[in-house]
């Protein structure tokens, strides 16, 4: 891998699937596998094979299937985790097996009733073990973003020395600021003896809607794996949402960070995970929002029509949506209207448009938004439609 490359790690079928109420079944997590392959993830975190026989299946069943992706299973640093999830990875061409536990003083006191030393002691051990069964192994430190820094880098050091290939550095209640996450990841690469063997990576949750600046922080400070999820679905207030990563860093070519994404497919396995769980994507969500490409003011329509790029920085196609949306409320402007106008077959003069527009405010001030029905009937309506028909 080069150093420039970022590689993503999408758990949508794990850490996203823990939403209340969107438990998906064996063959919607395979549909969905396969179009991760497809889009070009570098890895898919397929489940947590010891939580239950579905998800024991389901993690089974991916291997199978995935022949160019690493397929990953989550365990805790329980030695029958680290045994079932190996069992359900034994099919993978790739298996990775993601074994942790939590490192905060929080979850060291409140969680384990144990003391930093037997973190450190139980770490090694999970990574060790986990190493009898496969060569990929990741590491997560739970809590990391509340983890005191010098404590971390002896944990990861530990999960270095027991074989560790990637260490995750979550911030699992999505409180860091950006900068104190960025300094966190520059911290490990800086002071974590052995930090060459492995690859840092970035797990951030959403509950201050930091979760993409957070990952986007660490890449820019040494990370080289972003964990995330399509739609930014998960826990809580969510996951990293793997299109926005992806977009950033795509759009930000001084960062000299690249991605094997295939951005064109970013909309439709958008649309298959929000059908599939029965999750309603939020409108004016980033990159696959229905609105994220649409406009419905009169200053910013007339400025697109005239320049795609004055108003949109992504261009609607890399990301696989047709084209950009003219919606016609009261707040459309003149330009905006002889454009729906000329898509439904009338070219209106400049005098024609003047009348035109009269009768579409009219209607506009009654109505949420103005469909091409509407069009036809403002302008049958109105004293120019024979000079309309007829030119």
């Amino acid at each position: 891998m080069s150093d420039n490359n970022v590689q993503i790690f999408d758990t949508t079928l794990r850490d996203g699937e823990q939403v209340p109420g969107c438990k998906l079944n064996t063959n919607q997590k395979l549909i969905i596998a396969e179009q991760l392959e497809h889009l070009g993830v570098d890895v898919i975190e397929a489940g947590f094979p010891v939580s239950s026989p579905g998800d024991f299946k389901s993690v089974e069943e991916i291997s199978k299937l995935i022949k160019n992706t690493i397929v990953c299973g989550l365990t805790r640093a329980v030695e029958n985790d680290i045994k079932v999830a190996a069992e359900a990875l034994k099919y993978a061409k790739y298996p990775r097996i993601h074994t942790g536990i939590g490192t905060s003083a929080s979850h060291i006191k409140y969680k384990f009733n144990s003391n930093q030393d037997a973190i450190l002691e139980r770490a090694f051990e999970a990574v060790k073990f986990a190493k009898r069964f496969v060569e990929d192994v990741e590491f997560y430190a739970e809590d990391a973003g509340r983890t005191d820094n010098e404590f971390l880098a002896r944990v990861c050091e530990m999960a270095i020395k027991a074989g560790a290939t990637v260490l995750n550095i979550p911030d699992t209640t999505g409180y860091c600021l950006p900068s104190e996450y960025g300094a966190k990841i520059k911290y490990l690469k800086e002071n974590v003896k052995g930090i060459e063997k492995a690859i840092l990576s970035c797990h951030c949750h959403n509950d201050l809607g930091l979760a993409t600046a957070n990952s986007i922080e660490g890449v820019i400070n040494g990370a080289r794996q972003i964990e995330c999820t399509i739609n930014g679905i998960g826990e809580r207030a969510g996951n990293t949402a793997l299109e926005e990563v992806v977009m950033v860093l795509k759009q930000h070519p001084y960062l000299n960070l690249d991605t094997n994404i295939n951005t064109q497919h970013l909309y439709g396995i958008s649309q298959l995970v929000s059908e599939s769980m029965g999750i309603y994507t939020q409108p004016n969500k980033a990159i696959v929002g229905a609105n994220a490409f649409a406009h419905s003011s009169g200053i910013h329509q007339d400025g697109v029509i005239k320049n795609r790029e004055t108003y949109e920085i992504i261009d609607p196609k890399d990301v696989g949506v047709t084209e950009s949306a003219i919606v016609l409320t009261a707040r459309s402007g003149r330009a905006a209207l002889a454009y729906r106008a000329k898509n439904v077959g009338y070219e209106l003069t400049k005098l024609q448009l003047d009348e035109v527009y009269t009768n579409f405010l009219n209607l506009a001030d009654q109505k949420k938004e103005i469909d091409d029905n509407d069009i036809h009937q403002i302008i049958e309506t109105s004293t120019v439609y024979q000079q309309i028909i007829s030119a």
